[in-house]
């Protein structure tokens, strides 16, 4: 007896989702949020009745399958859309990406881990509609706001410090300038993107910093209760602080100095102290003072080379095989910018032309300008 083969199933029967024309985007930059993905959709939808809205991931490669929940969901849920970065990363190029794929409105920002305060989304977008404000920040530190969702002693008195120097750089008094909470029209957004730097974790502080005329900028700050994780890790380390020097650093010069090369002489700072504190140390114990030399400088190199693969080249980090190849390198040019610092400090004040700190620091800059230079085209290959 043969079988009748079953007719496909009639698609004019399947349900039709139709993705509606949002009046606000919420750009959500992630990374191994997978647990969050699908209460994230839940709870904004329960605070944004009436309003027609999506919620876009930008997720970079997570190893959990965050992106993949993120597009499950996506096919039945018209409101959730992916964009899955491969090769690059960081919260602030995603978010950047993120916002410039929409067509609304206004374009939210959100962490993908739970801990921002989704009910107040509505009051954000009153203000907004409204033409009161060009940015609305979801603050911890107004009346009414909260930051008891930091998880130790330690993440406040960072985040507490942080605030207190970017006030200092800040044209208007803003309470909250860490916030990773926002609103803000997408034309408005459309015109600062072209100058943001796109590194580090503070996207809020660099979009201020970075507008036509951050004085004139219309800031609205609303009460944020920060909630306590409920799952996954938190990613703040040391490297986000650094990277938020950076940040300062660059808006300071006017952007003249490329922001990579600021990350670059900082950790090239941080490399002279690991030297100095390794050459004590070997000295401490007895070693003469070629030979602690010798060591202390290796251990320097070490720490540069993994701090910059971390940090400086965040985005081009090397893995495997490369992590060894570029290590190899990265000694070689660095050997070669101390043998040129040298060898210039030496023929500047063998000349007469300069005393000895102003020849040193000569050969100094010259050295790092060198090691920056070929760090980039050869060992991480960013240029």
């Amino acid at each position: 007896m043969v079988e009748e083969p079953k007719s496909a199933p009639d698609l004019a029967e399947a349900p039709v989702l139709r993705r509606v024309s949002a009046e606000l985007s919420i750009v959500v930059p992630c990374y191994k949020e997978r647990p969050n993905v699908r209460p994230m959709v839940e709870r904004i939808g329960a605070a944004l009745p009436g309003v027609e809205w999506e919620v876009i991931f930008v997720d970079d490669n997570s190893p959990d399958g965050t992106a993949d929940e993120a597009r499950a969901l996506g096919r039945i849920n018209p409101r959730v859309r992916c964009i899955k970065r491969i090769g690059r990363r960081g919260l602030s190029t995603a978010v950047i990406e993120g916002a410039l794929s929409s067509s609304a409105d206004f374009v939210a920002v959100m962490d993908g881990d739970l801990q921002h305060d989704q009910t107040i989304l509505p009051a954000m977008l009153a203000q907004l509609r409204a033409n009161q404000a060009d940015v609305v920040i979801g603050s911890r530190h107004v009346d009414g706001g909260s930051s008891d969702g930091l998880s130790s002693a330690m993440r406040h008195r960072i985040s507490n410090a942080g605030i207190s120097v970017a006030q200092y750089f800040l044209p208007m008094r803003i309470t909250d300038p860490m916030s990773g909470f926002f609103m803000m029209p997408r034309s408005r957004f459309e015109t600062i993107a072209p100058r943001l730097s796109g590194q580090g974790f503070k996207i809020l502080l660099d979009l201020i910093l970075s507008a036509p005329e951050p004085q004139q900028l219309r800031v609205k700050e609303i009460p944020c209760q920060f909630h306590r994780r409920e799952a996954g890790e938190s990613k703040l380390d040391a490297l986000v602080m650094i990277q938020f020097a950076s940040l300062l650093l660059d808006k300071g010069l006017r952007g003249y100095v490329p922001m990579r090369f600021v990350a670059f002489g900082l950790v090239g700072t941080l490399g002279m102290i690991v030297n100095l504190a390794a050459l004590w140390a070997g000295e401490s114990v007895g070693l003469t003072f070629v030979a602690a030399e010798i060591i202390a400088t290796i251990i320097a190199m070490l720490f540069n080379f993994q701090l910059n693969n971390r940090l400086t080249y965040r985005t081009h980090r090397l893995r495997g095989p490369r992590l060894i190849r570029g290590l190899i390198l990265f000694m070689l040019v660095c050997g070669l910018g101390a043998i040129a610092n040298v060898g210039i400090a030496t023929a500047l004040f063998s000349s007469g032309s300069h005393n000895g700190f102003a020849a040193a620091a000569i050969g100094a800059a010259i050295g790092v300008v060198w090691n920056y230079a070929v760090s980039s085209t050869l060992v991480w290959r960013t240029v």
